[in-house]
């Protein structure tokens, strides 16, 4: 592995940075992005137990904000409940501005990895294609170990650099779908919330199955 990581020249660095940037990215998105901890299925069930059973409070507003970002929306929309349906609605929309702000929190890295690792490993084709053509010219075509040497970096580069760009690819575009799978979610469990606090319509508020 050293070896082929050593014939591909001094591009091979940045492209194993890459590399290790994507996996530790994809790992720590993959648990914090876990749909049980972001919007869990029973917290507007127990939100509604609370309101019904008048046990809304000042500390049961805490524990909802710290319990799940989810909880953080629900709790800044309880918060101004009182200041009508606009207020609340307007201060559920900044929580999740903020909590979505921090769900997107590495994923453009992962999208800017997979958009510069090809290039960087065609830059790396170019060197190696520079190195054989200036063997050519000083040596002539004789010296088939420079000319492979100049080949194999020019080949290994460009597998390395791809080899990073589709994982990473792949991982942004799964955590991007799980984000807005979780917005959504967030989204209606919110609407749920206004309208049973300024709604003479029945809201379904049963924790899902």
């Amino acid at each position: 592995m050293f070896e082929v990581i050593a014939a591909g020249g001094w591009l091979m660095l940045p492209l194993v940075l890459c590399s290790i940037a994507v996996l530790a990215i994809s790992a720590e998105r993959y648990w914090s992005l876990n749909p049980a901890k972001i919007a869990p299925r029973h917290l507007l069930a127990q939100v509604w137990g609370w309101i019904k059973n008048n046990q809304l409070d000042a500390a049961k507003l805490k524990e909802l904000k710290q319990s799940s970002p989810l909880g953080e929306i629900l709790s800044a929309g309880l918060s101004n409940s009182k200041h009508g349906r606009e207020v609340m609605k307007d201060s559920i929309q900044e929580a999740a501005n903020k909590v979505i702000h921090e769900m997107e929190r590495f994923i453009g890295v992962l999208g800017t990895i997979a958009a510069i690792t090809p290039l960087l490993g065609l830059l790396g084709t170019v060197f190696g294609m520079i190195e054989v053509f200036n063997a050519i010219m000083i040596k002539g075509t004789g010296n088939a170990g420079v000319l492979a040497g100049g080949i194999s970096q020019a080949l290994i580069t460009t597998a390395a650099g791809l080899c990073v760009a589709i994982p990473a690819m792949i991982f942004h575009r799964f955590f991007q779908r799980r984000i807005d799978s979780l917005v959504v979610t967030m989204e209606e469990e919110a609407i749920k919330l206004v309208d049973a606090l300024h709604s003479d319509r029945r809201v379904d508020v049963k924790v899902k199955k």
